[in-house]
């Protein structure tokens, strides 16, 4: 499996990262230790997790995916061989002012604790905060960086004009830059990453590792119509898809996943992989006979008319009438 430079830093990645919100949610510690150990053995050492994973589980406070990470990887003694991002800013008990130096340095700390590590190699903003000056939040991350706490730091759900602006502020003022940036990006949610920042990225050696790739399980195929969800934990995020457009993808997936042999989750991550600009995309499971579709996407190869099928058949806005 070839390994890919992540943007302008000294890391290199698989091309597939694994999502760690299922840690401690749809996952518990012992599933997730047969995930972690499976995906490790098969090269997929790169985790991306936040310090509100799974904060929205009754009984869970936020840190139980990094606590189940980094349990794991001091049993496995592994740290060296990990790529880990974690985040910062959407924990309910945070300040408003997130990114703000002092909430910083507490919550790499607690981060760091939880991890078992003494740096994580992506330190995300998980959200834009507008309490606090930007330069004032790229200086304490250059603290951290100095300090070996931190290799390099990301940006997830900024406005673009926002992130544009810190990336400018950087630059002005020798602090370091976003290197990786994060955004929904699935062949159901295209429209914010293609038309603000993938040519941006492109043009600037952004990193983009693009969450909810199998947008919530729906493009595995495994949810037909909105009653298919009602037992599920996440139904909150699949039931927006169900529309016109889902039911385009979704049988434009079986028929590329027919013609290929491979689950239609594989032909969803190779059409995530195979976008320009897209550096790895992130995906989860909560059973390792899931991960085979990470591996198969790794070894496929879309042709043109596959990628045009997928492409015209995402290609209409996700706001439709809802279908059962």
């Amino acid at each position: 499996m070839k390994y890919i430079p992540l943007g302008n830093t000294d890391i290199k990645v698989p091309p597939i990262a694994f999502g760690g919100n299922v840690f401690g949610w749809t996952a518990d510690e012992k599933m997730s230790f047969r995930l972690l150990d499976e995906l490790f053995e098969k090269g997929f050492n790169f985790i991306d997790s936040a310090n509100v994973y799974s904060s929205w589980v009754s009984g869970n406070k936020g840190g139980e995916s990094e606590t189940i990470i980094g349990k794991w990887m001091s049993q496995r003694n592994n740290r060296d061989k990990m790529v880990i991002t974690t985040k910062l800013g959407y924990l309910t008990k945070e300040t408003k002012a997130v990114l703000s130096p002092a909430n910083i340095e507490k919550q790499i700390e607690d981060s760091l604790q939880r991890l078992q590590s003494d740096y994580v190699d992506v330190y995300f903003s998980h959200v834009f905060d507008k309490h606090t000056k930007i330069e004032d939040t790229l200086a304490k991350y250059g603290e951290l960086i100095k300090a070996g706490k931190v290799r390099s730091i990301g940006a997830s759900n900024f406005p673009f004009e926002m992130f544009e602006l810190s990336q400018k502020i950087a630059k002005e003022n020798n602090l370091p830059r976003y290197e990786v940036y994060q955004p929904e990006y699935s062949l159901m949610t295209r429209e914010d990453f293609e038309t603000a920042y993938r040519d941006y990225a492109i043009d600037n050696n952004i990193a983009i590792i693009g969450y909810f790739t199998l947008a919530s399980g729906f493009l595995t195929g495994k949810y037909h119509s909105l009653d298919d969800t009602k037992n599920t934990p996440r139904v909150y995020f699949l039931k927006k898809f169900f529309t016109e457009k889902g039911k385009a993808v979704l049988q434009a997936l079986s028929t590329i996943s027919q013609k290929q042999g491979v689950p239609q989750a594989a032909i969803a991550l190779a059409w995530a992989m195979a976008q320009p600009g897209i550096t790895a995309p992130i995906a989860s499971a909560s059973k390792p006979a899931h991960l085979a579709s990470f591996y198969q996407a790794v070894n496929l190869n879309l042709d043109q008319e596959d990628l045009e099928i997928l492409t015209e058949a995402s290609t209409a806005p996700i706001v439709q009438k809802i279908v059962g």
